[in-house]
């Protein structure tokens, strides 16, 4: 049984960082293509940052280049999310995501396996 848990969310202040963690199981971690998303209120999810493990190559939402960092242990079968520089723009539920269906590009919302969310406020 596939499951993605999200860790570390919670309040940090404009300019500020944070880092958000996704645990993992059930799967081959070490293949899987996998990705940051997010979705404020009132707003479509957004592909924020992934990790394309056919291209070999990370992405980034233009909004965060230069900000956020992914990475993945494979170790401990976690994926992470360090942002720094943080604007209350960046306030909304984070979820982590596995295995891309389809080609494009690894930011679009295409995945399998997705874990619950978790909530990253920003304040001005």
């Amino acid at each position: 049984q596939v499951q993605l848990v999200e860790s570390g969310g919670g309040l940090v202040q404009h300019g500020g960082s944070l880092t958000v963690s996704c645990a993992t199981s059930g799967f081959p971690f070490e293949y899987y293509t996998m990705a940051w998303f997010r979705q404020a209120p009132g707003k479509e999810r957004e592909g924020v940052a992934c990790i394309n493990m056919h291209q070999r190559r990370t992405d980034y939402a233009d909004s965060v280049q230069g900000r956020f960092t992914i990475s993945k242990d494979n170790g401990k079968r976690s994926l992470d999310l360090r942002m720094n520089n943080l604007t209350p723009e960046d306030t909304a539920v984070y979820y982590c995501a596995a295995y891309i269906v389809g080609g494009g590009s690894c930011l679009a919302p295409g995945y399998r396996y997705w874990g619950q969310g978790i909530q990253v406020t920003v304040s001005s």
